[in-house]
């Protein structure tokens, strides 16, 4: 994603600064990005850290923050630095409590699970806890300063005028889309955490009665999975379905909008999510979505309207709504352009930059 910098800042305009501590590509990363498209025309702000950046003008080093924010902003208030990790918590209160900078805390919560100790104590120490979502906010130890929704950016994932069209023409697999007129898909690392085997199971019960409909797993295998994955593979030969449900890798990120363009269901199925940005970037893709009950899913998904939820780990369920959802293909289309509409109203990466901008603004 390009980031351009509107207008050159000195150090004593920027109000906000953004915790950037991951090398790797990850969730956490993409969603910054895409709000900060948006938030850096709202807001002087900076990230602290070149990782991922395409424009590094925005970035700040570590000891740049030190001497800047040792003293206030002009009007003698407080900068902001916002973390979204564990390890930018801990570089947040290196800076307030070491260094003494001038700055508020905020951290921004999305596990849903219980926290060690010492995260405990890190969100003790933020001046604000913004929750992802309402499932979120419940595995605080106290209620959240404000739940702010993530959401995505709705024009680079964009649904096609043609689906069919688009998913034919896809080179992701050049030599088996002619065997259906359809792509659906699950898209996140190949392990069992993430459901990939109910997704397998289910197609290869289902694809042998919906021959328009091809199966992609869009995802890489670290190595301690690659039993997992092999095993599934085995399952897929065993049934002859080797040219319907396709294992294609990991894609440059780059690529990703253009292949939920043209999915017309997206699949997600993992025991357990902080948020699940997949789902939000599927609805926006104009796909209809199957989904388990983790992260932000239940909250997100109208049954029924835009996809449906099923139970964590119910191949039984999966089944079910996999075949509910491609029995009725004019039922398919209306979900995904439901979904649209919900993103569109509710979940756009603008909407989080703003309410995040106005809720930051209120600190600083």
């Amino acid at each position: 994603m390009e980031v351009v910098v509107g207008q050159e800042l000195s150090n004593t305009e920027i109000e906000l600064i953004i915790g950037n501590s991951k090398r790797n590509f990850s969730g956490i990363t993409s969603t910054m990005l895409q709000v900060v498209a948006y938030q850096k025309d709202m807001i002087p702000l900076r990230i602290m850290g070149k990782n991922n950046l395409t424009d590094t003008r925005l970035a700040i080093g570590f000891w740049q923050v030190v001497k800047m924010c040792q003293s206030p902003l002009s009007n003698g208030k407080f900068r902001v630095f916002h973390a979204r990790r564990v390890d930018e918590m801990i570089q947040g209160v290196v800076l307030k409590y070491f260094f003494r900078a001038k700055i508020k805390l905020v951290f921004s919560s999305a596990a849903q699970r219980k926290r060690a100790k010492f995260t405990c104590w890190l969100i003790r120490r933020m001046d604000a806890v913004i929750a992802m979502c309402k499932a979120s906010a419940t595995y605080l130890d106290n209620p959240p300063s404000a739940v702010i929704y993530h959401g995505v950016n709705t024009n680079a994932y964009k649904a096609s005028k043609d689906k069919q069209q688009a998913w034919q023409s896809l080179d992701l697999l050049p030599n088996t889309l002619a065997k259906g007129k359809h792509g659906i898909a699950i898209l996140g690392r190949v392990r069992k955490q993430k459901g990939v085997h109910l997704f397998v199971q289910s197609c290869i019960a289902l694809l042998k009665d919906y021959p328009d409909y091809t199966a992609v797993i869009v995802g890489g295998v670290a190595a301690k999975h690659k039993k997992f994955s092999q095993e599934l593979h085995d399952s897929i030969e065993q049934a002859g379905l080797a040219e319907r449900i396709i294992f294609v890798g990991e894609q440059d990120f780059s690529d990703i909008p253009k292949i939920f363009s043209s999915l017309s269901l997206v699949v997600a199925l993992s025991e357990k999510e902080g948020f699940g940005l997949t789902i939000l970037e599927a609805m926006s893709s104009g796909s209809a979505v199957l989904a388990s009950e983790a992260g932000a899913w239940p909250e997100v998904i109208r049954e029924g309207i835009d996809g449906y939820i099923v139970p964590v780990n119910d191949l039984m369920a999966v089944k079910d709504k996999m075949a509910l959802l491609l029995s009725d293909e004019k039922k398919l289309v209306q979900m995904g352009l439901s979904g649209r509409q919900r993103v569109e109203e509710h979940y756009s990466a603008e909407r989080e930059a703003k309410e995040l901008t106005s809720f930051i603004k209120t600190l600083v």
